[in-house]
């Protein structure tokens, strides 16, 4: 099943939209409802995982300094280049 919902784009978005639906053969009614299908999904999973994070550090549940040392060796420049 599925309902209606009206939104406001403005006409640049909407001839994008447009663009978007011909070079796919998509209706821009697909292309607006897979943008908000998509929005909601990755939205959703990131206050899932923000409400976990917030009830792990309620109960005191924290990254040793050592271990963020070393999480931040690894990603920084000069960490990345000695592992090469």
């Amino acid at each position: 099943m599925s309902s209606v919902l009206t939104v406001r784009v403005t006409d640049e978005m909407k001839d994008q939209m447009d663009a978007l639906a011909g070079a796919t053969g998509r209706s821009r009614s697909w292309i607006a409802a897979e943008a908000i299908r998509q929005y909601v999904v990755n939205e959703g999973w990131q206050v899932a995982e923000i409400r976990k994070a917030l009830v792990e550090a309620d109960a005191g549940e924290f990254v040793s300094e050592e271990e963020m040392q070393r999480v931040f060796n690894k990603w920084s420049p000069e960490g990345r280049a000695n592992a090469d």
